[in-house]
C-alpha cells in the first residue's frame, strides 16, 4: 500500500470504474469517489451506484476501513450543449468524423478538471480514471497522450503535483475481468457481473453470463466479448 497517497477515482457505477477502484482500494490509504450526472441515456448507472459501493465495503474490512467520501457532481450542463446518442434517444451510428455518436466531446476533460478540484479541496493527491486505448470506441479523451497532457494542464492551472492513474490503459477487457480477480477473487467477479451497470442503453432486464444489459450496444458487446475471453484463458 502506496500509504503517502490519498486517491479519488472516477466511479461511474460500471465495471471498469467498479475495478478501479478495487485497484485504488489494493494501494492508497485513502479512496473516495466521485460520480457525474451529466443526463447520460444510461441514468440506471447513477442509481445502482450506492448499493455497489455498500457491497465494495462489505467484500473487505480494509476496503470499508479506507473507503472515504462519494461526491455526486451535476453535470447535466453537458446534455444541454452536445447532441450525442448518450445523451439523446437516438440511434448508435457513425460520424463522418469517423468516431461513434457516442462518443460526448469534452466529457472526460470535464471529468477529470472536476475531479481535481474536489481533489484539491479535500486534499487528494492521485486521481484514478477507467480510460483505455486497448479496447475503447476511439475516442480521443481516453487516450493515454490526453491523459498525461491533461495531468501536466491541471498541475500547471492549480499548482499542485496531481498523478493521474489509468491502471486500464493498456489492457483488453478480458484483462480487466482479470485485474477485478487479481484485486478482490471470484467475490469481486461476480459483484461487477450482476451489480455493475454498462449497456449505453441503460437496460437491466434478464442478465446475462456477463451481467445485466442488452447485449447489443457496443458497450455491452465488449463486455461480453471480454468475460468470454476471460472465462476461456481461466478454462484453457
Amino acid at each position: 500500500m502506496q500509504s503517502q497517497d490519498t486517491a479519488l477515482v472516477l466511479f461511474s457505477g460500471g465495471q471498469d470504474s467498479t475495478t478501479c477502484l478495487a485497484w485504488a482500494l489494493q494501494r492508497y490509504a485513502r479512496v473516495e469517489t466521485i460520480g457525474f450526472d451529466y443526463g447520460q441515456r444510461h441514468a440506471i448507472e447513477l442509481e445502482v451506484r450506492p448499493a455497489l459501493l455498500a457491497k465494495m465495503r462489505a467484500l473487505n474490512p480494509g476496503w470499508d476501513a479506507r473507503l472515504g467520501e462519494d461526491h455526486m457532481i451535476d453535470l447535466g450542463l453537458i446534455s444541454k450543449i452536445s447532441d450525442t446518442a448518450l445523451t439523446s434517444n437516438v440511434a448508435i451510428a457513425m460520424q463522418e468524423n469517423g468516431l461513434p455518436n457516442t462518443f460526448v466531446p469534452g466529457r472526460n476533460l470535464l471529468f477529470m478538471t472536476v475531479a481535481a478540484t474536489v481533489a484539491y479541496r479535500r486534499g487528494l493527491n492521485v486521481l484514478v480514471g477507467g480510460m483505455c486505448e486497448t479496447d475503447f470506441s476511439g475516442y480521443p479523451d481516453c487516450r493515454d497522450d490526453t491523459m498525461k497532457a491533461l495531468q501536466v494542464v491541471l498541475n500547471l492551472g492549480m499548482a499542485t503535483r496531481l498523478k493521474v492513474e489509468t491502471p486500464l490503459m493498456w489492457i483488453d477487457k478480458a484483462q480487466t475481468w482479470q485485474l477485478a480477480e487479481d484485486c478482490g477473487g471470484s467475490a469481486l467477479v461476480d459483484l461487477i457481473r450482476f451489480d455493475t451497470h454498462t449497456c449505453y442503453l441503460g437496460e437491466r432486464g434478464a442478465a446475462h453470463a456477463w451481467g445485466h444489459g442488452c447485449g447489443t450496444c457496443p458497450a455491452c458487446a465488449l463486455r461480453a466479448r471480454g468475460y468470454e475471453q476471460y472465462v476461456a484463458g481461466k478454462a484453457a
